[in-house]
This record gives C-alpha cells, structure tokens and sequence, in this order.
C-alpha cells in the first residue's frame, strides 16, 4: 500500500483546539502576543513556526510536536504485522477512509471494522484468505465509515455491531455497552467507548496479534484527533484516558491517515505530547 498521509495539518490541528476551548481568534491573539494577521495566517496553513509556538501553549497544544508537524518532520514508524490484520483505505468524496479486517490464522474467524467508502477490497482479502467473517463491528456511523455497509454485509452475512450510544439506522444492528467482550479463536476484542466526535464513538481493543491493537475511528488520528465543537473536552478526556494508557507497543488503527502506535502519540501528537 502506498503511504498514507496524515490526515491533519497543523492548521487543523490548531483549527480543532481553538474551536474546541471556544476561544475567540482576538483573545488567542491577545493570550499568544501574536497580531490578529500572523494568526490568520497560521490558520490559513502558513507555517510560522514563532507563531505557530506562541499560539500552541495558549491551547494546550505541545509546541515542539506542533513545530514538527507544521515542518513535516515526523511520519509515524508503521508496525509489521505478519498475519491476521489488514488495513483498506479507499476514496470517499475529498477524503480517504480506513477500514480493517482482522482474523484469527488457525480458525479463520473474522471481524471487519467498519466498511469505508468501498469495501471490495476487504471481500478480496476475505475470499483469497478463506475467512469467516461472524461480524463488523462499527466504530461510529459517520457516512464515510460506513458507506459500503450494505454490501459487506450482503458479502458476509455477518451480524453488525454498534455501540448502544450511537445513533443508527442500519435494519438489524445489534448493541453492545461499556467494556463488551467478543472473541475469534485466540483473538479478544474489548470495547472502549470514547465518545466526543459521536455519541457513541467506540475503540476495539484487540489482543492476539502481533501487536495489541486499538481500532479507534475518529478518536485519535496520527499527530491529532477527531474534532468536536460540542464535546471536545469529553473526547479529549476519552482519549486520554482510554486509548493512551494502553500498553505502549499498541497500534492505533485510526479512521483516516497512517497507523500510529501509542508510544508514538505520547511523544509526537501535540494535543498529548508536553
């Protein structure tokens, strides 16, 4: 697979945190000594990297991780997985979108998360690898993670799961609460429902692998994480809380851009790195 790029820029990410604290472009200004044209330009995706340090402090952002994203310094080192795990990105209108497939080898019992905008993809994999898709789990029901929902299903047959919190209109969806279990083989999947972008946007923790593995949507991207104007805070506690405790070693398999891992995103990704 051709290399992923990460998903935001360092506009965005400054775009997300200020839209998130509600704080107004002037007073950023104000707090960050910086005049209201610099800030427009950092915002505009101008990489003045004087500002661009002023302003991170003003909202909590780690300026050295942000100088190195507005400099594209750094791109996450992506993990091997030999068998088991397999990543889909495909087009959905002025964006990209990732999906996953992962299976036990001796079984062959299969999950999918989510469908992404075209799952053809994923039912190759499942055909030439033999698997037996028994679910797709979804981490959050956004159209661009689940607009080829309906075939993957028609492909697989395979019931689908979604958090209890989330809205969802999918004929047949069965629920799962906080810290549901499910198993393929040796393979287990936990739920980590960290909700901010969605009501009910849910990390599959999976362990098994080669690595532990976190399946998290729009929770945490490569260098940022999904936004919310409503409930930046709650996502960013979740995150927090939920997905950066986890083992060091565990991959992050986000909803768009590379794969990251844990280890990386404590020290690379400015909304947690200090």
């Amino acid at each position: 697979m051709a290399r992923i790029p990460i998903e935001d820029n360092f506009d965005d990410v400054i775009n997300k945190a200020q839209r998130g604290l509600k704080i107004s472009d002037d007073d950023l200004a104000a707090r960050a000594g910086v005049t209201p044209e610099d800030l427009s330009a950092v915002k505009s995706g101008k990489p003045l990297t004087a500002v661009i340090r002023r302003v991170a402090r003003h909202l909590h952002l780690g300026p050295d991780a942000l100088e190195a994203l507005t400099l594209k310094e750094w791109y996450p080192v992506q993990p091997n997985f030999p068998r088991g795990f397999a990543m889909f990105n495909t087009a959905y209108r002025d964006m990209a979108v990732n999906s996953y497939l992962v299976w036990d080898s001796r079984t062959k019992q299969a999950a999918a998360f989510d469908s992404g905008a075209d799952c053809e993809g994923m039912i190759d994999t499942i055909s030439a690898e033999k698997l037996n898709v028994r679910d797709i789990f979804i981490t959050h029901t956004h159209e661009d993670h689940v607009a080829d929902l309906g075939r993957l299903v028609a492909a697989t047959k395979a019931d689908v799961w979604v958090s209890e919190q989330e809205p969802c209109d999918f004929p047949g969806a069965k629920t799962f609460g906080e810290n549901a279990h499910f198993h393929l083989g040796e393979l287990s999947i936990k739920t980590l429902l960290t909700w901010g972008h969605s009501p009910g946007m849910t990390t599959f923790y999976v362990t098994g692998l080669s690595w532990p593995l976190a399946i998290c949507g729009d929770a945490i991207f490569a260098a940022s994480m999904g936004g919310s104007p409503t409930h930046f805070a709650e996502q960013f506690r979740n995150n927090r809380e939920k997905i950066l405790p986890l083992p060091k070693d565990t991959v992050i398999a986000p909803g768009h851009g590379p794969l990251t891992t844990v280890a990386q995103e404590k020290k690379h990704n400015p909304f947690f790195a200090r």
